[in-house]
């Protein structure tokens, strides 16, 4: 009898020519897509150059994308895309233009470049978000990458797989932005270090795909390699119009070795905001107190996808953002905010006072299109709240889901969206 494996360890044993791998082995694993933005990019290509190869392995799985600091903020983001835009073109790589692009995490399982069962690594850390098509996504440094885009391998230690299940129907507003904030909650910023993060149960099995994008998106900020959800028929009506190249499914087996395995009664939690400065320190958004807020911002790798539009548009539809409050909604690709454009989502933004910005992570890593001054708060969907990460290190962020971030924008303070929306 063969060896029994976890749903990552399937994957990796295929990408390194194994038939079966295990926690803290050490492994040569092909990758199927090599990707770097407008900040990473940069480091990885000089690192390239100065190895002395001179073509990448393969300028199909290649890709980068200008996303942190543009359109260009200025000259020292418009050098650094620049030489990222000349490399592609150079190599043959594949490259998105402002007019094409958008937030990478949203942007490359849009265009269909990440399929079920294959390996991503990113000079980004939150290139996990792809777990949530059945792939194996991780992050890697820039030098990692240089070495990636030269050979199409990479050097890994197989993660231990940790299984979270979640039961029952998920409450009125709450997402899997919520599932993931309470998780890590729970777990901590350290609870899942360089282990892979397994999501079943039916709540999953219930939860749309940018819901499982945005749980996808955070397992880093549990500290762990990579988050994975089985392909189902939800997965693959995501990709039926994307795909269009061969790919593979991978199941995990049924007595597969799992590290640990947590439940949760996912009916139970109510929409959680994680305070300041960790995503860790999460309460239900009934347990915040009073707290006013100077900007909201609606947007990101983590929440900037179609439905997060929709869910906040819900809340502003009517509704006019507080005087005292800037809102910011960012569409996480051209593609999103046409969609949103179509069905009347940027007209409810802007009537409710709100600005829209073209795609960008921008206020996100403090980059731009909302940085905070010392002293000011903001609710945001992000994905991080460390001291100084959307701008000056004596301001706030606190991490919500669309629908809190709406409400509070509208209230100005934060509060549920029961609050304003009933």
């Amino acid at each position: 009898m063969g060896d029994v494996l976890t749903l990552v360890e399937k994957i990796l044993a295929a990408h390194s020519g194994r038939k079966s791998v295990r926690p803290g082995d050490f492994i040569n694993v092909s990758v199927d897509l090599v990707l770097a933005n407008d900040i990473t990019a940069p480091i990885a290509i000089r690192e390239f150059e100065r190895i002395g190869v001179k073509r990448v392995f393969d300028p199909k799985k290649v890709v980068i994308v200008p996303d942190h600091f543009t359109p260009n903020k200025d000259i020292a983001a418009a050098e650094q895309v620049k030489l990222a835009r000349e490399f592609c073109y150079t190599q043959q790589a594949t490259y998105f233009e402002v007019g094409t692009m958008g937030i990478e995490h949203v942007l490359l399982p849009e265009k269909g470049l990440v399929l079920p069962g294959e390996v991503v690594v990113g000079a980004d850390s939150h290139t996990c978000t792809y777990g949530a098509l059945g792939a194996f996504a991780t992050g890697m440094g820039s030098t990692d990458i240089a070495a990636a885009m030269a050979i199409g391998d990479v050097w890994m230690k197989v993660p231990a797989t940790m299984k979270f299940v979640y039961h029952g129907k998920l409450a009125r507003w709450v997402s899997g932005k919520d599932l993931i904030l309470y998780t890590i909650g729970d777990i901590g910023v350290d609870g899942a270090l360089y282990m892979a993060m397994e999501f079943a149960g039916e709540t999953i099995a219930n939860l749309s795909m940018d819901g499982r994008f945005t749980m996808a998106n955070m397992v880093i900020e549990a500290g762990a390699k990579a988050g994975i959800f089985l392909v189902d028929d939800r997965t693959l009506d995501y990709i039926k119009s994307r795909a269009d190249r061969p790919y593979t499914v991978y199941q995990p087996d049924d007595d597969a070795g799992y590290l640990k395995v947590v439940e949760y009664d996912a009916s139970a939690i109510e929409p959680q905001v994680a305070l300041p400065h960790s995503p860790a320190n999460t309460v239900p958004v009934s347990h915040v107190g009073e707290v006013k807020i100077d900007q909201a911002v609606i947007g990101s790798c983590t929440n900037g996808r179609l439905e997060d539009l929709r869910i906040a548009a819900r809340v502003l539809g009517g509704r006019k953002i507080h005087p005292k409050v800037r809102c910011i909604v960012i569409p996480g690709s051209q593609q999103v905010y046409l969609d949103a454009l179509d069905e009347g989502l940027i007209k409810t933004f802007i009537k409710s006072g709100a600005v829209v910005s073209t795609p960008t992570c921008g206020p996100c890593l403090g980059g731009h299109m909302g940085v905070l001054a010392a002293g000011e708060r903001c609710i945001s969907t992000t994905n991080r709240n460390f001291v100084g990460r959307m701008g000056s290190p004596e301001s706030e962020v606190y991490l919500a889901n669309p629908a809190v971030a709406a409400a509070s924008a509208v209230a100005g303070s934060i509060v549920g969206p029961e609050d304003v929306a009933r």
